[in-house]
């Protein structure tokens, strides 16, 4: 099985890289891209968990990043995790995050919730903060009753702890891929509500592929996505978007696969892969 977007608790996962790829391993997957939200610190420790299980790391990012005003996210694949643009980036958006969590942690104070940074670091990587590990701290310390309900309770958009948090540009997201050598797709659409014309208009701006299976799209909105895919000359990726039973307890490694032949299709279009080729 070939499964293309799956997170660590470098950013809002639950399991470690070696975590991870020992559950890979069991479920079966061949290939796995670890895709941590804006950020590549956890590919080093994941490309030796990697070699230690015999599962392929396909080297990946979710970026977030904004069209007509919307979220929207931006998977890399093959991404060279040394480049400099991406590093950069990177270490620009951990900045950001770890400021927005202040902020949503004195919004908690304010409400008066006896929430701590330290709490919530607690349920991270300690690097990547998010509201996953926010929602984390709120179960521990009895202020929800799982992440689900901290979420609905407290973390969605316009709840009483959220803040917003910086994007990239959608056309500045799939450049910055293309300079770390690798593939920009659009993660789960159907769940973004991204239209044909958008993917329209992301194709023009360098889009490879759509990622057309993912567990939030039902069966007719993953025909429709693929078909669009190859009507704008893009390819297509699958994935779980595996964050760990914690966070989504009916959601299992290599919910979603991608076939051998679009696999290779993907890696092929890879700048990298094709300068290797050259």
């Amino acid at each position: 099985m070939i499964d293309l977007h799956s997170h660590t608790l470098h950013s809002d996962g639950q399991r470690t890289p070696a975590e991870l790829f020992a559950e890979a391993k069991a479920a079966g997957i061949t290939v796995l891209s670890v895709t941590d939200h804006d950020t590549v610190s956890g590919l080093a420790e994941c490309a030796q968990a990697a070699q230690q299980f015999s599962v392929r790391l396909v080297p990946g990012i979710e970026l977030s990043a904004e069209l007509h005003g919307r979220e929207v996210h931006i998977l890399g694949h093959f991404i060279d995790p040394a480049s400099p643009a991406m590093r950069a980036m990177a270490d620009e958006m951990l900045a950001e995050r770890r400021e927005r969590m202040e902020r949503m942690v004195a919004r908690a104070h304010e409400a008066g919730m006896k929430i701590t940074m330290d709490a919530v670091i607690a349920h991270s990587g300690g690097e990547n903060l998010g509201r996953p590990h926010l929602a984390r701290a709120l179960v521990a310390a009895g202020y929800a009753q799982s992440v689900k309900d901290a979420f609905d309770r407290y973390l969605k958009a316009r709840g009483a702890l959220f803040v917003d948090r910086r994007r990239l540009s959608a056309q500045a997201a799939i450049e910055l891929t293309h300079r770390a050598g690798g593939t920009a797709a659009v993660a789960h659409p159907g769940a973004n509500k991204v239209s044909r014309q958008e993917l329209t208009l992301l194709a023009d701006m360098g889009l490879d592929a759509v990622e057309a299976f993912h567990p939030e799209h039902v069966p007719n909105q993953a025909e429709a996505f693929d078909r669009w895919a190859g009507e704008l000359r893009m390819l297509v990726t699958a994935g779980s978007d595996y964050h760990g039973p914690a966070v989504q307890p009916d959601r299992k490694l290599g919910d979603r696969s991608l076939p051998a032949d679009r696999f290779a299709a993907l890696e092929a279009r890879a700048p990298e892969s094709s300068k290797a080729r050259r």
